[in-house]
């Protein structure tokens, strides 16, 4: 049998700088993308950490070795700032890249946002038979992606067992 829309399990990673530094400095912090992806997938996994290319990877590595998750949503990191390394990660990572997300986020995103979203370097893929979404760390990007991770995720999971 496999698995429906209903019984996806979710984690999801923070990627940030700024975030991870006031962690450490014993602030409050608020991370609102993170927060939003948390409640709406209602992921078993959370984790906040800096832009930093081996952390990333060392923890999807991480998760999937001792989590029992099927899909990793990431926030942060998909800018196209010196720090930015999320998708350039993940492209060493995928085995298969889900081209038809860019281009549905890319599409939405440009009714809200207009050419802006060419700064957005969001992406998805399969990774060691998990789906692994990179969005833009702002909130907005996150509730316009919401809608494809929902309604896809579970589809394409039945597509990796078969």
């Amino acid at each position: 049998m496999h698995k429906g829309l209903d019984n996806v399990k979710y984690a999801v990673i923070t990627v940030s700088d700024s975030r991870f530094n006031e962690l450490l400095c014993g602030k409050d912090i608020e991370d609102k993308s993170g927060d939003y992806l948390r409640n709406e997938l209602k992921a078993q996994y959370y984790a906040l950490i800096p832009d930093n290319r081996d952390m990333l990877k060392g923890l999807i590595n991480h998760i999937i070795d001792f989590f029992d998750i099927d899909c990793i949503v990431i926030t942060g990191g998909t800018g196209i700032s010196n720090r930015d390394n999320t998708p350039d990660v993940l492209s060493e990572l995928f085995e298969k890249e889900l081209y038809g997300f860019k281009i549905a986020f890319h599409n939405l995103s440009y009714n809200e946002v207009g050419y802006a979203t060419v700064l957005s370097r969001a992406t998805a893929g399969i990774y060691r038979n998990k789906v692994i979404y990179a969005l833009p760390g702002s909130l907005n990007a996150c509730k316009t992606a919401i809608n494809i991770i929902k309604k896809e995720t579970g589809h394409i999971i039945r597509h990796l067992l078969e």
